[in-house]
């Protein structure tokens, strides 16, 4: 294989630093979430939760990366979410949740596609449900399609 020449270095050079990285997101991630973040959300009062939606990726499958405007689009579109707080009163009513909490802080979740209130913060969205809007819990978000 001949070597590359310098303007083919070059050209090699600018495309890796041109290319879209899907490690390098702007946005809210629960992997990346430290005390200072979360101590500048709202606090969730009474029976409510807050939750932050699954942000997909933005490399598909097949190596393709998605517009941003793609990707802030499903986002809004998501049904699932992770618990970053629970209010101090949720699950606290003994008839209606007999048998207990029905998710914990950390947990990923399943809600309706309109359910609870939405915030844009910088970085992203977050939502803030009441406790009997959660429909299931789901231990990895990537397992579901999540398709506008």
């Amino acid at each position: 294989m001949a070597e590359m020449t310098a303007l083919q270095q070059k050209w090699a050079k600018d495309r890796e630093a041109d290319a879209p990285r899907a490690e390098e997101d702007d946005g809210l991630d629960p992997k990346n979430l430290d005390q200072s973040v979360i101590d500048r959300l709202p606090k969730p009062t009474g029976w409510r939760l807050l939750v932050l939606p699954f942000r997909p990726p933005k490399k598909t499958k097949s190596g393709l990366y998605l517009a941003e405007q793609a990707v802030e689009r499903q986002q809004v579109a998501t049904v699932c979410g992770y618990v970053i707080e629970v209010g101090p009163l949720a699950y606290s009513d003994q008839e209606k949740f007999p048998t207990g909490a029905w998710c914990e802080k950390g947990d990923w979740i399943v809600f309706a596609r309109y359910a609870g209130a939405r915030l844009n913060i910088e970085g992203g969205e977050i939502r803030i449900l009441n406790d009997d809007e959660v429909l299931a819990r789901i231990s990895d978000p990537a397992d579901l399609v999540h398709a506008v």
